[in-house]
């Protein structure tokens, strides 16, 4: 009696990925861990394993994980940046719809790519003057600048004082912003329209001479409202 060989399931090895794909799966994979437990509790072990390779194809890459961290970040800073231009540079806006479409390209990015918000705003506070989120920051509190000099002059207002209203703008937005990352609550067209209802409805009554007030001036007021 013959016997009949087993058959044998054919194994299909999964195609090799090319260098480039590799890159980006690890960069995917990196944005991620970096994004959950910071740059400083991520190992290169734990992006290896995460991405199914051995530490020194990491190493090969990107040269070691600060390297692989500094493309991640360049990354992320290039795709606010290139969104926040786009939105204040496009022609036929005034001073408020830019403003609007400016706080939306934010809202935009952090609802589309929150691992990458939570890498470049983690390490800089929005009142740092280094770091990527604080440098994407100062060069919006620039253009701001330069739009509420202009609309200063046309009301007659002090424009030397617009950098101190462009700097309180952004980091009101950007504050703001870091906020609603967390809760997505509300909808980020409502949040654009209260942060732009607030800079433009708050701007006009804003007084020529402002005089800090002294206690003695807060205790006189409380009394006669009471």
């Amino acid at each position: 009696m013959t016997s009949t060989p087993t058959s044998q399931p054919s194994k299909h090895p999964r195609p090799r990925m090319t260098s480039g794909q590799r890159r980006e799966q690890l960069i995917t994979v990196a944005r991620r861990l970096f994004a959950g437990n910071g740059v400083a509790g991520t190992s290169v072990q734990e992006i290896a394993a995460s991405a199914g390779v051995s530490k020194p194809v990491i190493y090969e890459h990107f040269g070691s994980k600060d390297g692989l961290y500094a493309v991640v970040v360049d990354r992320e800073v290039r795709l606010l940046q290139d969104s926040l231009n786009a939105a204040m540079t496009r022609p036929g806006q005034g001073p408020r719809r830019t403003l609007e479409s400016a706080v939306l390209a934010l809202l935009d990015y952090i609802d589309d790519r929150p691992d990458g918000f939570r890498i470049i705003s983690r390490d800089s506070s929005v009142g740092s003057t280094t770091g990527s989120y604080a440098s994407i920051l100062s060069d919006v509190a620039s253009w701001a600048e330069g739009i509420l000099a202009d609309d200063f002059n046309r009301h007659g207002f002090n424009a030397s004082f617009s950098s101190i209203y462009a700097q309180a703008l952004t980091g009101m937005v950007g504050m703001a912003g870091q906020a609603w990352i967390d809760t997505r609550e509300p909808a980020k067209e409502v949040v654009a329209a209260l942060l732009v209802d607030l800079a433009f409805n708050g701007l006009p009554r804003e007084s020529d001479s402002p005089q800090f007030t002294t206690p003695s001036e807060c205790e006189d007021n409380q009394s006669s409202s009471s």
